[in-house]
């Protein structure tokens, strides 16, 4: 008899990152004070598109879908940790794990996909300018954000299918903060070669084919402002991208270095801490890279904060 194959378990235990309790309470204030500004501030982004006419077009739909996808990201993995933290327990159950374990592959590939699709956004927009309009319709819009989502959940399903395929024995602890596919096949006791094989032709295909989009959009985009004679028009040219390169460098730049450095090191925990960078911190910066480098969205986050607070001091006043 197999070892395992009678067992079936009901919980997993997430290591995270420090039992100190010193440091556990740091981690914890540190958590829900990045959590906090992902959310409020991707839901301003969200807001100031919504409210402002100027901002409904192809670029601007994409980055609302973006800055929702990055609040739902985020929001995978951090609420439980910061449950555990509080209530000092470890513990996920069996199918809370396998759910967060689909939803951190959507939203993680939904967001490669979408930067993907404003990146060709941005390719139109600059080397095709008069044709834009036509190409990147309403329509056109919705069904590529529509592509993007059941491709993403495809594969996590996929993902997951083949993890309940899986017996597990004592070793339950996963040395991360969530359950992070890799780390819970590999807590496995039957053979996990079916699980390795489409995790890492997963990650080829689904990280790297829109990545591969990314640079050539970019390598066309370069050579068409270089072909722009004045410095005005090539100074315009490329602020209307600089935000989204600026967004992709951030994430390509913290997954592709947490991918090496945890294959050259192995060490799980370490993993864990350099994951925070493109899990936690990634989409928490976002809305302050879209925000500071692009002006129509100050100007529609002014108007919206200012009318915000117009509501509440009519309202104020209005009180006896």
């Amino acid at each position: 008899m197999e070892p395992g194959n009678d067992t079936r378990i009901s919980e997993f235990l997430l290591q995270g990152f420090s039992e100190t309790p010193e440091l556990q309470s740091f981690i914890f204030g540190l958590f829900l004070s990045m959590y906090l500004n992902t959310v409020f501030g991707n839901l301003l982004i969200i807001l100031a598109i919504i409210s402002d006419s100027h901002l409904h077009t192809p670029m601007y739909f994409f980055l609302s879908n973006l800055s929702f996808v990055d609040i739902c990201f985020t929001s995978t993995t951090v609420p439980k940790m910061l449950l555990n933290i509080q209530t000092q327990s470890k513990a996920i159950t069996y199918a809370g794990c396998i759910t967060q374990m689909y939803f951190f592959c959507f939203f993680v590939v939904f967001d490669e996909f979408l930067l993907a699709v404003m990146a060709y956004d941005r390719f139109v927009a600059i080397c095709h300018p008069l044709h834009y309009m036509v190409i990147m319709n309403s329509q056109f819009c919705v069904w590529l954000v529509l592509i993007c989502g059941i491709i993403t959940a495809t594969q996590s399903l996929l993902h997951s299918l083949m993890v309940l395929r899986l017996s597990f024995c004592t070793d339950l602890e996963i040395p991360h903060f969530f359950c992070e596919v890799n780390q819970v096949v590999h807590r496995a006791c039957s053979d996990t070669f079916l699980n390795d094989v489409v995790i890492y032709f997963a990650s080829v295909l689904l990280g790297g084919f829109p990545l591969a989009g990314i640079l050539y959009s970019y390598y066309k985009i370069v050579s068409s402002i270089c072909g722009i004679s004045a410095a005005q028009g090539k100074y315009k040219a490329f602020s209307t991208c600089a935000s989204h390169l600026s967004v992709v460098s951030l994430f390509y730049g913290t997954s592709l270095g947490v991918y090496f450095s945890s294959a050259a090191a192995h060490n799980s925990h370490s993993s864990a801490t350099a994951s925070v960078m493109y899990t936690v911190v990634t989409p928490m910066l976002n809305p302050f890279i879209y925000s500071l480098r692009n002006k129509e969205i100050k100007r529609a986050l002014r108007r919206l904060l200012g009318r915000e607070t117009r509501k509440r001091s009519i309202v104020c006043d209005s009180k006896p």
